[in-house]
């Protein structure tokens, strides 16, 4: 039975709670993104797709990171990037935020040991969807000595704003820990031969990138202002957070997508808790 509870842990870890006497800025940003309708609506899509069983103690790899693609494209930017780069001082803030999408079967693979990064960058190079967006992130997340950040000169939004659209790609990366904001895709450079400086290079962009540090230390800067806009938005429940403070301009979404359908995270949960009863 325990087992069976694991889903519906993960639930409420995904769930945002005032129960903690702590401040948990993702905790936050997950009451956030309830309160306000589409993403809780696309946010509930994803939890139900990498929730789901493909095979015995496997996943729907596919049909998950495809609704994380959605939820990061459509989603409103000020709170999806509030749930993927809150600033935490702690590390159970920490934790939730490494679990903000279900890194068990979005991110890492069923075995311990992390594969080599070739596969994925090999599998992402052909895939039409994958290599403009890591395209897009080399460029935005580019480094420079020239500026103190080692950004080149406002780039830092367009920095989350690609880096957020790796997310359920091949090369899906997370953080890595509850200890630090260090970011990477789930593999290593141990097995690479002959394309070991390849491997270290793609794995540096995340591993090695002051711009990308950078970026995120700014997105910290604002987050007080989208806690008080989210305030504003409980007392008036017609206004979303959406609607008064957006960080990050929205990203083009293409007009192929068709709309995720999705159900309320706490009804899923107790689905899920009764059926571990059975």
């Amino acid at each position: 039975m325990a087992s069976c509870l694991v889903p519906a842990l993960l639930l409420l870890l995904l769930l945002g709670s005032r129960s903690s006497v702590a401040p948990n800025p993702c905790v936050d940003a997950a009451d956030a993104c309830t309160a306000d309708e589409r993403c809780h609506r696309l946010r509930t899509a994803y939890v139900v797709q990498c929730l789901g069983h493909a095979a015995p103690g496997g996943c729907p790899r596919a049909r998950c990171r495809r609704a994380l693609r959605h939820f990061f494209a459509r989603g409103p930017p000020a709170l999806t990037h509030a749930l993927l780069f809150c600033p935490c001082g702690g590390p159970a803030c920490a934790e939730r935020r490494r679990q903000t999408f279900v890194p068990s079967c979005a991110f890492s693979g069923p075995g311990r040991a992390p594969p080599s990064c070739l596969g994925p960058l090999d599998a992402c190079e052909h895939s039409r969807i994958c290599r403009p967006r890591l395209l897009a992130f080399q460029v935005s997340c580019a480094t420079t000595a020239s500026n103190p950040d080692g950004c080149l000169q406002d780039q830092a939004p367009s920095c989350l704003r690609a880096y957020a659209g790796l997310v359920g790609t091949a090369i899906t990366p997370n953080y890595v820990d509850n200890a630090s904001a260090r970011v990477e895709p789930w593999c290593d450079c141990r097995a690479s031969g002959n394309r070991r400086e390849e491997c270290e290079v793609f794995r540096g962009l995340f591993t090695r990138n002051r711009c990308l540090d950078s970026a995120i230390q700014t997105f910290d800067g604002g987050w007080p202002p989208i806690l008080r806009n989210q305030l504003d938005s409980h007392q008036d429940p017609g206004q979303s957070l959406l609607q008064v403070h957006t960080l990050l301009p929205p990203a083009k979404v293409s007009s192929a997508d068709v709309p995720l359908e999705g159900s309320s995270l706490l009804s899923m949960l107790l689905v899920l808790a009764l059926q571990s009863l059975f």
